[in-house]
């Protein structure tokens, strides 16, 4: 795995290193096994969605908890070793997984669902009213500006 140096951009920049230490996260991030596969999706201006397939796996074996800016998603199988079953082939992953999700700022988790054999995690971005943008008006004065 290649490392990017972000210290050329330390000194050009004030108040970014968050963003460089996502990178930095994201960048170790990129070598985990792909299990389970996954969606992002954007379903409105500050409605997004993940949608996960995680079959084989019930409501309580899985674990969505969102703490600050990380959503973390977890499956843990219950192994109780009382399978009678004899595969031939298993090409279907149960596997316990741990798939870390890094959100912006203000992205809350408003709900999950499991359904044939897909998690989808609703999101949505509030913006607190004193972080929008709002138009200052302008008023004329009654004074000139510039005197003679």
């Amino acid at each position: 795995m290649r490392t990017i140096d972000y210290s050329p951009f330390y000194r050009a920049t004030v108040g970014f290193d968050r963003v460089f230490n996502l990178l930095d996260s994201v960048a170790g991030q990129a070598s985990t096994n792909g299990y389970p596969p996954y969606n992002i999706e954007k379903s409105g201006d500050n409605d997004y969605r993940i949608v996960m397939a995680v079959a084989g796996f019930a409501e309580a074996e899985l674990n969505v908890t969102q703490k600050e800016n990380e959503l973390l998603v977890t499956g843990q199988t219950e192994a109780n070793g009382q399978d009678e079953k004899q595969y031939l082939y298993r090409g279907i992953a149960g596997r316990n997984f741990e798939r870390r999700f890094q959100l912006a700022d203000h992205v809350k988790v408003v709900g999950a669902k499991l359904a044939n054999g897909l998690l989808t995690i609703e999101l949505q971005r509030e913006i607190p009213e004193e972080k929008k943008a709002r138009a200052i008006p302008v008023v004329a004065s009654a004074q000139p500006a510039l005197t003679h």
